[in-house]
């Protein structure tokens, strides 16, 4: 077995969003992805970066990934990790690699105490969903994500016009 888990680094961004229009495809969601190579560049090697990514590598080749970030639980007081894509391209799946990517952030969360670790599944994807409860993954289905982008993203944030301090409405 050769497989390696290493952090995204500069140089990265067009792999990064390679597995990301893998798993797009995947997820019958293609038509959504508009992020390109210099987003990710951006978004993951800047000087305060608030998205993290781990590449799998199987036998020297890029296998896999997660892209990861922190969140906040005033339930518990205490910060999580949020997994926003993992992703294993299919002809390294069975190798233990996804498995491999979620322990590592699950080791993270342990070694710097952190309370939670969290990730969404559709609901239809059986494979991925057997595999997470495999995991010891609860599947949480009486909470609905709730999303707004784009036009009615604008139409909300419209609503609240700041003036001079947050919260300070403009008369």
């Amino acid at each position: 077995m050769s497989l390696v888990l290493r952090s995204a680094q500069p140089g990265d961004a067009p792999l990064v969003l390679d597995f990301v229009g893998a798993l797009a495809d995947y997820e019958k969601l293609a038509h959504e992805l508009v992020a390109d190579a210099s987003a990710i560049d951006a978004a993951l090697f800047c000087a305060a970066p608030k998205v993290f990514c781990e590449i799998a590598e199987w036998q020297g080749k890029p296998a896999g990934f997660a892209l990861w970030y922190y969140t906040f639980s005033t339930f518990q007081g205490r910060h999580g990790i949020y997994l926003e894509d993992l992703f294993v391209h299919p002809e390294f799946r069975g190798f233990g690699i996804g498995k491999a990517l979620l322990a590592n952030l699950a080791q993270r969360c342990i070694t710097e105490g952190l309370g939670r670790y969290e990730w969404s599944v559709l609901d239809w994807n059986a494979p991925s969903i057997a595999f997470y409860e495999a995991q010891g993954a609860r599947i949480l289905k009486e909470w609905q994500r709730c999303r707004v982008e784009g036009e009615a993203l604008d139409r909300l944030g419209a609503t609240f016009m700041v003036r001079g301090r947050v919260g300070e409405t403009a008369s």
